[in-house]
């Protein structure tokens, strides 16, 4: 592109993104519009990543001959996907949410596509430095939620959160229902039926990044920066009100951050023990499949009803909820005889829906107080933390069990829930009397 046509290009892109600063009604399109991308972008990212989790230790597995390394393939896929969502956060805050989760989801394509050449060639090196390259679709997918929250309003942004997460069940319900087809397919080819899934998750995750790149235009996040750039110009708040703002947004990120962390490291730690110690007490594959399948289940269906309440009810009424849910499934786990499905049933589908509640609250208090000039940086930054919460309370769980029982390790997850409550009051105090 020579200088001048390049230059007139930049002129336009200003023109268009100015032409949002000062029309309510432009942006309200542009938010339902950006809803719509990340919806399909969604359905691809569910698909990718739940198709490749569903083999990757299997593949391991077998390329070794050993169980001994089962468990590398999701440590190598957390470690990944939580360096990713540093990189997507920052990346997005520089150039906007089109460049950091088109480039994220094109990582995790890459990575599953050497995964599909290291089953090929047999080399356990190559597919573990796969993996964690690979995770970056998952680190993507999960950022993702966040691109539909930038032009909402308070009373929207819990409904575009859980709108992004009830579509990436599609996805994730298809991929691993694929696995057979996908291997009879790869077979077909000349490839190792267990690489079959990545190379659904490799076509998955770049047209996840495609629909990013081609349809997310102008950039909400862009826009955004626009409008609080506008703002600040015409704003007379004196220093003294701008500095308690920025106190009360320090307190909500925290508040935000630690819900989503804690969440996770019990949903983790509780989730992980589960099938062992089912497994231990009698109960088949086919039960602990349903068990796993209604928690999971749990975990995402419910995102649009939670949305609507989180921005009905309010963020700390349901961040209590999730603290309460959470608990009273850590007791049901502990508690109630190993051998009844019904009891295990209600309890691993009330820690889905707990992680719900607390997930969904905390993205929602996290974007609302987080401006757009730090926006994007602070919510990668925070989703590394989750990543890694999720990791250390999965593998902590079996040295608790080891040591103890599941019902210790319940038990202490339910406490550690319940804890959360006062912090929670304690932050929207500071927050009231600030």
């Amino acid at each position: 592109m020579m200088p001048q046509e390049k230059a007139e290009a930049l002129d336009s892109q200003s023109a268009l993104i100015q032409s949002y600063i000062h029309s309510e009604e432009k942006q309200q399109q542009l938010y339902k519009r950006t809803l719509i991308v990340v919806v399909i972008s969604q359905i691809f990212g569910g698909a990718g990543l739940a198709a490749g989790i569903t083999v990757g230790a299997l593949l391991a597995q077998s390329i070794l001959g050993t169980d001994s390394v089962t468990g590398i393939p999701t440590a190598l896929f957390t470690l990944g996907s939580a360096g990713a969502a540093l990189l997507v956060g920052r990346y997005s805050q520089r150039f906007g949410r089109r460049f950091g989760l088109t480039l994220g989801f094109l990582a995790g394509g890459i990575g599953a596509i050497g995964v599909v050449l290291a089953a090929l060639m047999g080399s356990i090196l190559l597919l573990f430095a796969s993996l964690v390259i690979y995770g970056a679709g998952t680190a993507t997918n999960l950022q993702a939620r966040y691109a539909g929250t930038d032009l909402a309003n308070s009373t929207q942004r819990a409904k575009a959160i859980s709108l992004a997460m009830v579509t990436t069940t599609l996805g994730a319900v298809a991929g691993p229902n694929l696995v057979d087809v996908m291997g009879g397919f790869a077979s077909s080819i000349g490839i190792p039926p267990l690489a079959g899934p990545f190379i659904l998750a490799a076509a998955a995750y770049l047209l996840a990044g495609l629909v990013f790149f081609l349809f997310l235009r102008p950039d909400p996040f862009i826009v955004v920066r626009a409008i609080a750039g506008a703002q600040s110009t015409t704003s007379d708040l004196p220093l003294k009100e701008d500095a308690a703002v920025l106190s009360r947004n320090k307190q909500g990120v925290t508040i935000g951050a630690t819900m989503m962390v804690l969440t996770q490291f019990v949903m983790m730690a509780i989730m992980t023990m589960t099938p062992i110690h089912m497994g231990h007490h009698g109960h088949g594959l086919n039960d602990v499949g349903l068990v796993i399948g209604i928690h999971i289940g749990a975990m995402f269906l419910p995102s649009l009803v939670t949305g609507y309440l989180v921005d009905k009810l309010g963020r700390t009424v349901m961040a209590i909820a999730s603290a309460v849910t959470l608990l009273v499934a850590g007791m049901l786990s502990a508690l109630g005889p190993a051998d009844s499905m019904v009891l295990l049933i209600i309890a691993l589908g009330l820690l889905g829906l707990g992680w719900n509640f607390g997930l969904i609250s905390g993205t929602a208090i996290l974007v609302d107080s987080t401006p757009s000039s730090t926006r994007a940086k602070t919510q990668g930054s925070v989703d590394v933390f989750i990543a890694l919460a999720g990791a250390l309370g999965g593998g902590i769980s079996g040295v608790v069990v080891a040591h103890s029982s599941y019902a210790v390790l319940s038990i202490a997850g339910a406490v550690l829930s319940l804890l959360l409550i006062p912090v929670v009051l304690w932050i929207g105090s500071k927050k009231r009397v600030s």
